[in-house]
């Protein structure tokens, strides 16, 4: 088993090259740096957490431009993700701005936003939720996500808990900026330390919301 170390200045340098020179020339020049610096510690680090969190996932490099207006070739951050058993995602990402982390449960299912919100309107399960965002924010850890400019259909606009209803998403985030311990296995306790904070939210999403039941061509 490999062992994790973090991932080193030339996995963040060659990312602010590659928002520079995003072409099929630069990346296959560097294709190596990829592999060695930013591919492998996320393999590394996915044997690491396969346990307690789940494998995960490590995302193409090459961006899909068939919709796209922008045609650059590749990805300028690598980012992977595992589930957990209640359907709630933990994220990881390194890019030349440094690594951002995130778990909940991103861009809800129609069924799950329906019974997110009946679970916020519910005065005993929705004020247990702002307590626990409120208290995961102390820790710089963020709500974020798209959701709707005033409250769904179906619920007043002035219910106390409206901010909470116009959620889409219900993922927390942060971000690390670069810095010395991103090269190091002190890496890994940032990681598992933020996707283990959120576990009061994702035990809240998996008692009152649970994963989609929807086939995924229904999901909007």
């Amino acid at each position: 088993m490999a062992s994790f170390r973090g991932w080193p200045d030339a996995a963040l340098e060659l990312y602010r090259n590659l928002e520079q020179d995003n072409t099929r020339a630069f990346w296959l020049a560097h294709k190596p740096t990829y592999e060695r610096d930013v591919k492998a510690p996320f393999e590394a680090l996915s044997e690491l957490v396969a346990e307690e969190f789940g494998p995960l996932r490590v995302f193409r490099p090459n961006r899909d431009v068939r919709f796209s207006k922008d045609k650059s070739p590749y990805k300028t951050r690598a980012y992977a993700v595992t589930e957990g058993e209640g359907g709630e995602a933990y994220y990881v990402e390194i890019s030349a701005a440094g690594l951002t982390l995130a778990s909940g449960y991103w861009m809800m299912a129609n069924d799950q936003l329906d019974r997110y919100r009946k679970a916020v309107d519910d005065e005993h399960a929705g004020t247990a939720l702002k307590r626990i965002l409120a208290d995961l924010a102390v820790q710089q850890l963020t709500n974020e996500g798209p959701g709707l400019k005033t409250a769904p259909r179906g619920y007043p606009r002035d219910h106390p808990r409206v901010e909470l209803l116009r959620h889409k998403s219900v993922a927390v985030m942060r971000r690390f900026p670069p810095a010395r311990w991103l090269a190091t296995p002190a890496a890994y306790d940032r990681i598992v330390g933020v996707w283990r904070a959120a576990r009061p939210m994702n035990d809240w999403l998996a008692e009152h919301v649970g994963p989609s039941t929807e086939p995924p061509a229904d999901r909007r």
